[in-house]
């Protein structure tokens, strides 16, 4: 499968939550939170400028980022989930340099 983002957009496949606690209590499935962690899978051009000028996108494949609970569209291909998300709305990007 080949995903080609538009312009700015950055597609990430959420990486999977702790199923237990610190304390070592598990959580059940109806109560887990959507992870904020995810990897990036597919990465548009840029975004353009009023001038036209087109700026490179900071992550790339492979990146591990943080991104907000409700950030982004979520969709899903092949029983996998993914979101797509502006590259502005990506918090973090996690173990980079």
């Amino acid at each position: 499968m080949k995903l080609h983002p538009l312009h700015d957009r950055v597609i990430i496949k959420r990486l999977e939550s702790e199923t237990k606690t610190a304390g070592g209590i598990v959580i059940p499935d109806t109560a887990k939170e959507k992870p904020m962690k995810g990897e990036v899978i597919a990465v548009g051009k840029g975004r353009t400028l009023d001038s036209g000028q087109i700026v490179a996108p900071t992550v790339k494949v492979g990146d591990k980022v943080l991104i907000g609970k409700y950030s982004g569209s979520e969709f899903k291909i092949d029983d996998v989930e993914y979101v797509a998300v502006k590259e502005d709305e990506i918090i973090a990007i996690v173990g980079g340099k």
